[in-house]
């Protein structure tokens, strides 16, 4: 099979095996999404969504948090680390929401990544999921899924986001995307990755695989 036959064939078998491919970070809102993608920077989705029912409680639209004390937030978000610049980042981040934006958010690379705090990967989440444009979305899970299966040798993200978007058929990429992050998590771990019952061992070349544990017979 070619690169991309291979990524349409891993995508077939993953996509009934993880139906629900919504971000795990819990919003309401485009600005919800926005602020906590920020925030998962350093830490898990879960920590984040502990946090932001309360944030998003004191502070529900793009002004108000734009207008927050620097103290509040940092307080508020302290759990998720680099809390003084994520502080910064989020309310800068609201206030160009505001004020460049009217309050919507803007659905193009560039505009994106020119707000405070604002990446390539929390990008790509926001054009995928709430843009509808096709988008590879390289977090750590996404990085050592797509190393192991040998769709690249890349370690550094942008180059893993060009060479999987030259492989990956546009209409697929956001799906597959959050698939592989899914896969990841649950499968294929970083350390001890069950590839005894992995849908696409078959496909992947990692040359490491570990077969199912042993278990001691019951006398």
């Amino acid at each position: 099979m070619t690169p991309s036959e291979r990524a349409a064939a891993v995508f077939e078998r993953l996509d009934p095996v993880y139906p629900d491919k919504r971000p795990l970070l819990e919003y309401s809102s485009p600005f919800e999404l926005l602020i906590a993608v920020i925030l998962s920077a350093q830490t898990t989705d879960a920590q984040v969504n502990r946090v932001t029912p309360e944030l998003f409680r004191r502070f529900p639209t793009p002004q108000a948090l734009a207008a927050a004390e620097p103290a509040e937030v940092e307080t508020l978000i302290f759990s998720t680390g680099f809390y003084r610049a994520k502080a910064r980042n989020i309310r800068a981040a609201a206030r160009a929401l505001t004020e460049q934006y009217a309050g919507e958010l803007p659905c193009t690379m560039a505009e994106l990544t020119g707000m405070p705090g604002v990446g390539r990967k929390t990008a790509n989440v926001l054009l995928g999921v709430l843009c509808d444009r096709p988008s590879i979305v390289v977090d750590t899970h996404f990085g050592r899924v797509v190393r192991r299966i040998g769709f690249t040798t890349a370690r550094q993200p942008d180059r893993v986001e060009r060479e999987l978007a030259a492989i990956v058929p546009a209409e697929i990429r956001t799906e597959l995307s959050m698939a592989l992050n899914f896969h990841g998590r649950y499968v294929c771990t970083a350390r001890n990755p069950a590839c005894f019952r992995c849908p696409i061992a078959d496909l992947c070349l990692f040359e490491e695989k570990t077969s199912a544990p042993q278990t001691e017979d019951i006398p």
